[in-house]
This record gives C-alpha cells, sequence and structure tokens, in this order.
C-alpha cells in the first residue's frame, strides 16, 4: 500500500479506537470523580467533571452506613469459592475433553459448547431454588456458589479445552510408561503447565462472582446479613439515607469496582497469555 495511504489511515484508525476508550472509560472515570463530590454539586450538575471539593468523607459514610465490612467479607467468601471451584471444574473439564477419545465425551463438549447459545435466564431460577432446598442450600451463599462451580461455564471450558490441545500428548505417553493413571497424569504433569489458563479462569469467574447481583440476591433475600457488596449497594439505592444521596452512591460503586480493577491489574499478563496459546496451532 502507498505510503501516503497508509499513515492517513492508521492516523483514522488510532483516532476511532481513541473515541471508542472515551466513550468506554468515561463512565466509570465520571463515577469516580463524583463519587469526591458534594451531594449538591452532583443535583446541580454542569459541565464541571473535576470535583471542585474532594470530599474523602463520602467513603467513610458509604461504608458505615450500608456495613460495607460485613457485605464485602461475604463477596470475599463467595467469590473465593466461585473462584478455586470454576479452576478445578473448568482444567479438569478441559483435559477430558481434549483428551477423552469416547463418543460420550465428544457429545458431552459439543453440548457444553452448544449451551453458549442458549440463555434461558431467570427460568432457571424457580428449579434452582428448588434443588437447592432440596439438599439444604437454600438461604445461604452456597447455593449460588454450587450453581456457578457446578454450571460450568462454557467459555471457560472452551478456553481450558484450547490450552490443554496445546500440550503435547507425549506428555501424557510417557506419565502413563511410569505409571500414572488418566487423572494422575493430570494433578502431577498437565496442571502445572496450566498456570495462564488458571489466571484466566480465575479472572473470568472473578468477574462474574464479584458483580453477581441475582443469584446471591434471590437465595438470601431474606437474610440481609449474608448478602454480597453488589446486592448492598443496589439496596443502598433504594432504601433510608442515600436514597438520594448520589455521592455515597458513587462511593459505593467506587468500593466494590476496586477489588476488580486490582486483580485485572495483577493477572492481565497471564489473562492474555491465557486467552491467546489455546489459539496457537502447534
Amino acid at each position: 500500500m502507498n505510503k501516503a495511504i497508509k499513515i492517513p489511515l492508521r492516523i483514522l484508525l488510532y483516532l476511532f479506537l481513541l473515541i471508542m476508550l472515551v466513550f468506554a472509560l468515561f463512565p466509570v472515570v465520571y463515577i469516580l470523580l463524583s463519587s469526591f463530590k458534594t451531594n449538591s454539586e452532583i443535583l446541580v450538575g454542569g459541565t464541571n467533571i473535576i470535583p471542585t471539593t474532594w470530599r474523602l468523607e463520602n467513603y467513610v459514610e458509604a461504608w458505615n452506613l450500608a456495613n460495607f465490612g460485613t457485605l464485602t467479607m461475604n463477596s470475599v467468601f463467595y467469590t473465593f469459592f466461585v473462584v478455586i471451584g470454576c479452576i478445578i471444574t473448568g482444567t479438569v473439564a478441559g483435559y477430558v475433553f481434549s483428551r477423552g477419545k469416547s463418543v460420550f465425551t465428544r457429545i458431552m463438549y459439543r453440548m457444553v459448547l452448544f449451551s453458549m447459545f442458549i440463555s434461558i435466564g431467570t427460568l432457571a431460577l424457580y428449579p434452582q431454588l428448588r434443588v437447592a432446598r432440596v439438599i439444604g442450600v437454600s438461604g445461604t451463599l452456597w447455593g449460588p456458589i454450587l450453581i456457578r462451580v457446578l454450571g460450568m461455564n462454557a467459555t471457560q471450558v472452551f478456553i481450558a479445552t484450547g490450552n490443554v490441545d496445546q500440550i503435547p500428548r507425549e506428555l501424557d505417553e510417557a506419565a502413563r510408561i511410569d505409571g500414572c493413571g488418566f487423572f494422575s497424569t493430570f494433578v502431577r504433569i498437565i496442571f502445572p503447565l496450566l498456570k495462564p489458563l488458571v489466571a484466566t479462569i480465575g479472572l473470568l469467574a472473578f468477574r462474574i462472582a464479584w458483580s453477581d447481583y441475582l443469584l446471591p440476591y434471590v437465595f438470601t433475600i431474606s437474610k440481609r446479613a449474608t448478602w454480597t457488596l453488589v446486592v448492598g449497594l443496589v439496596n443502598l439505592k433504594s432504601g433510608g439515607e442515600s436514597a438520594s444521596s448520589w455521592n455515597l452512591m458513587f462511593a459505593g460503586i467506587g468500593i466494590s469496582i476496586l477489588p476488580m480493577t486490582l486483580v485485572y491489574l495483577i493477572l492481565n499478563k497471564f489473562f492474555i497469555a491465557g486467552l491467546t496459546e489455546g489459539a496457537v496451532k502447534g
């Protein structure tokens, strides 16, 4: 391509990406900056995005008003077990679907992938609640934990299967010669090689669990002490003093998105590696 044409095209591309970046980041930046404003400054509006007076007390008031300490610990509990469970089920499923040779395994894999294109949404809540009551986990966070973990997210399984496919099968054969069984090979040989995949599944599961609202709310609707941070944050908007205090709402949102941001910044390198590794053909 002619250089005189290539340079303007590249400039247009970067300009387009910059515009998309502004549209994507502006709501987050606006919320974070507004969380330091007074409520009157937010209600007055205007074009001034930067706070005229930085009010750090918003975070303290929001934390105490909504009992964010307890809600945060509930979210940590819920997210921890969802992440650990998804890592185990995702990597094991990826290994079984990658190495399994039976017709049943292939059919199951196609059924899991098929579920990526089907969404029954809230229609599944009632049967899930019935099952939770039968096994005695209704009214607790263990119900949504089991649903998130045993439901096996199709995207995570697809990424895991692609990553395991990139590991040479000669390693399996060598382990089998040394006396390792099918799952012993996974634990001792395959799993230690899946660090980028573990980070990827962990980050995806963390995002889903930390921002999950519907499942934790439905399962713990009558037990306020077991609410997660997001459930408490939504309730903060519709109850009591904070109903008209947008500065406290924005401060609460700032508290809720901080852990997700930190986790992503820490695991970003492994996340990208885990996503791309399965797409590379050996």
